[in-house]
């Protein structure tokens, strides 16, 4: 029996990229999130496509927690449009709770912080310390480098065959979060 997916925690920039359909992409995620009526879990900032994907999904009427840790609270302007706002003490706390606090992880275009969340998540699963869905949304090709790299991390032999069973690619946040709702559903 599958556990089924209610919240999901997103990774993705603090800043907006140079491309305007990155933050298309981010609004469209927070609203498909609150359709498919599932609860947001981010890092909490107000700032670039993290801050586009919770004012989406709340003003689409999600439930939406932030988790951000009190040293960052002042750059990443931690006053969005959300009602629940843990404030930890580490960064390393923050992506504890950001990954205890949901069933599902979802990254869009980010930067190093967004590529270190994934690729921890990533490793607890090879671990054997999970096993929620992760699917990449691999928005006009952004992630192909980072998917090119997995795939000759695994030819070379330093990661199994079923590393790449880990996670799905996903063209768009739609398909995102119907990979999402189709994993979560009763067995």
């Amino acid at each position: 029996m599958t556990r089924p997916i209610r919240s999901v925690c997103l990774y993705c920039g603090s800043r907006f990229g140079r491309e305007p359909g990155y933050a298309e992409i981010a609004r469209r995620f927070g609203r498909g999130v609150a359709e498919a009526g599932l609860r947001l879990v981010y890092g909490g900032g107000d700032v670039g496509l993290m801050g586009e994907a919770a004012r989406a999904a709340v003003e689409a009427g999600a439930h939406v927690t932030g988790i951000i840790p009190k040293h960052i609270v002042d750059m990443e302007i931690a006053t969005g449009p959300i009602a629940n706002l843990v404030v930890t003490e580490t960064m390393h706390e923050r992506k504890k709770l950001m990954f205890m606090n949901s069933d599902a992880v979802v990254a869009l275009p980010g930067g190093p912080g967004t590529l270190d969340e994934l690729i921890e998540v990533l490793t607890w699963r090879q671990l054997g310390l999970h096993a929620k869905p992760v699917v990449i949304v691999n928005h006009e090709g952004y992630w192909d480098p980072l998917l090119a790299m997995l795939e000759h991390i695994e030819d070379q032999g330093f990661m199994g065959e079923t590393f790449r069973g880990f996670y799905r690619v996903a063209a768009s946040p739609e398909e995102a979060i119907a990979l999402l709702t189709r994993a979560g559903a009763p067995a």
